[in-house]
């Protein structure tokens, strides 16, 4: 099916955009060589492929879940300005 000056204006139309008319002819060549894109896309024969979510195989990129060093508090607040009952101390904000 060709695209024409009438479709070219009703796409435009649903889409909101304001189209003069002396870029209509050029518009519709354009679209109508799209679709004979998308029309030889339809004449691949894909039965032997099969259906995938992604082209490329994915593995996580995750880390292991493992145990690793822990009760390392005391070395954190070791940096810290200021402590109180092993926790950091800050100043008092009220907005």
């Amino acid at each position: 099916m060709p695209v024409d000056r009438d479709a070219v204006r009703r796409i435009a139309a649903l889409a909101r955009l304001g189209m003069p008319e002396d870029e209509l002819d050029s518009l519709a060549a354009e679209l109508d060589a799209i679709l004979g894109w998308v029309a030889q896309l339809s004449e691949v024969d894909t039965a032997s492929v099969a259906p995938m979510a992604v082209v490329a195989p994915a593995a996580p990129h995750g880390r292991d879940d493992r145990v690793t060093e822990g009760e390392i508090a005391g070395d954190i607040l070791a940096n810290a300005p200021q402590v109180r009952d092993g926790m950091f101390a800050v100043p008092k904000v009220i907005a």
